[in-house]
């Protein structure tokens, strides 16, 4: 049933503008935004207030582990854990068990997602060293693009043959994405840590295995192989200073290339792990203070063009394993438009360019039809932040399947007071709302 909303006095923030107006909300769409609207007769008032209104959030990369590792996330618990923190779009990975490399298990993740997601969904098709061909008939409506590890994987998911890689950059019908980090090397580096601690590795250690070099190495590849090719190319989890210098700042539109970060690598630095241990063990690593400060003016100056999270959930029994066998990843989404908002409040970036980077770039480089914007005749997928609210994070509140947070315990400077979905309330600031679902994301290519 057609929800009929007035959201009233809010700040709009929207295109690299941040305006007060009201929202009216008609058939899952953004039917009026103007100010001193009058409600409607059978209309629901939200009085904003003041509060920050913003496109709901859309995450290019997360990894909701099904099918087949449902025992530590599933598309129905991390859909939900998305609403409480105002995503309402996801993009997920295809290295599950068994991966999407065709486009029957492609559509296997859509089916199940129309069954239980709460967000909109889209999936990526993956490619390996013997799928080629299934990537040349990838229709490229039904799927935001084509994920290539360009490093170490689970199952089959590496892609190291140089005539595969070059025929995925030459052939394929949607942009081309990148998880860039050089195997051999890290596999060398792992190789002298093991020679000097055996099995009692620090994972202090961690970015020193998962080296700098191993992903400016991996990243130079992925970028000479699509400027011999044309290829669109999207480079995921920036984690290196030394690594923005390849790519060019600006707005998204038009770039042939473009690199996004994750909320992880603005918020902590190396010198965590000594807190946080394995908990924040992630591929690529978390790395430098520096490279911390350099990718965040990256993402103010439009260098990085895209801000997501890498939801990556494991049990917390997994992680609390040695370093050689706890691993990577990291559950995020529930908490990552407040996490961005942190640097909004260090006064870092701006506002507007959060939204720019977590809402309007993602929409714009993967095609999405209708979202990521405040406009008149989109579909009403709706954030409301409230910043003079503080939000600290306990275990209680997780509603990711793994059941914690790598943030507990830290005082957020905002709350997510409201998302909208389609036009239904999803969110209420404390709960999610049983009945709404998420829908397939269409790609307008």
């Amino acid at each position: 049933m057609s929800e009929r909303w007035l959201i009233r006095d809010a700040e709009l923030v929207n295109e690299g503008r941040r305006f007060h107006a009201d929202l009216r909300i008609r058939d899952g769409r953004i039917a009026r935004i103007d100010r001193a609207l009058a409600a409607e007769p059978g209309e629901r008032v939200l009085e904003a207030r003041g509060r920050w209104l913003l496109p709901g959030m859309i995450d290019d990369q997360v990894h909701f582990r099904e099918p087949g590792l449902t025992d530590k996330a599933d598309i129905e618990h991390e859909s939900r854990a998305c609403l409480a923190g105002g995503i309402t779009s996801f993009m997920d990975m295809p290295n599950t068990r068994p991966p999407a490399l065709d486009a029957e298990r492609l559509e296997a993740k859509y089916a199940r997602a129309a069954e239980v997601s709460r967000a909109n969904y889209g999936f990526y098709m993956g490619a390996s060293n013997d799928n080629l061909e299934h990537i040349k008939r990838l229709d490229p409506r039904s799927a935001p693009g084509v994920k290539v590890f360009m490093g170490s994987s689970t199952g089959n998911l590496l892609v190291d043959d140089p005539h595969t890689l070059e025929g995925i950059f030459a052939h394929a019908p949607t942009p081309v994405i990148t998880h860039c980090e050089d195997t051999p090397t890290i596999e060398a580096n792992l190789a002298a840590a093991r020679a000097r601690w055996g099995a009692d590795i620090p994972v202090e250690q961690h970015p020193l295995i998962r080296s700098r070099e191993a992903c400016i190495k991996s990243t130079r590849l992925a970028i000479g192989l699509a400027a011999r090719h044309g290829t669109r190319l999207h480079v995921l989890h920036i984690s290196t200073a030394d690594e923005l210098e390849l790519f060019t700042p600006g707005p998204v539109q038009g770039k042939p290339v473009t690199a996004e970060t994750c909320m992880h690598y603005l918020h902590f630095c190396d010198a965590d792990y000594v807190r946080l241990g394995n908990r924040i063990k992630c591929n690529p690593a978390i790395k430098t203070a520096a490279d911390r400060d350099a990718i965040v003016r990256a993402v103010a100056g439009g260098r990085i063009d895209v801000l997501a999270t890498d939801h990556a959930p494991h049990l917390e029994s997994e992680k609390a394993q040695d370093y050689g066998h706890a691993p990577s990843g990291l559950p995020l989404v529930q908490f990552a438009l407040q996490l961005a908002l942190e640097r909004v409040f260090d006064g870092l970036l701006t506002l507007e360019r959060v939204v720019e980077a977590a809402c309007h770039a993602p929409a714009l480089r993967f095609d999405i039809a209708e979202r990521g914007f405040l406009r008149e005749g989109f579909r009403a997928d709706l954030v409301l932040v409230d910043p003079a609210r503080p939000h600290t994070v306990t275990r209680g509140e997780v509603l990711s399947k793994c059941g914690w947070s790598p943030f507990e315990g830290e005082t957020l400077r905002s709350s997510i007071a409201a998302t909208f979905l389609n036009g239904q309330l999803a969110w209420d600031g404390e709960r999610v709302i049983d009945g709404v679902r998420g829908q397939r994301l269409a790609f307008a290519r």
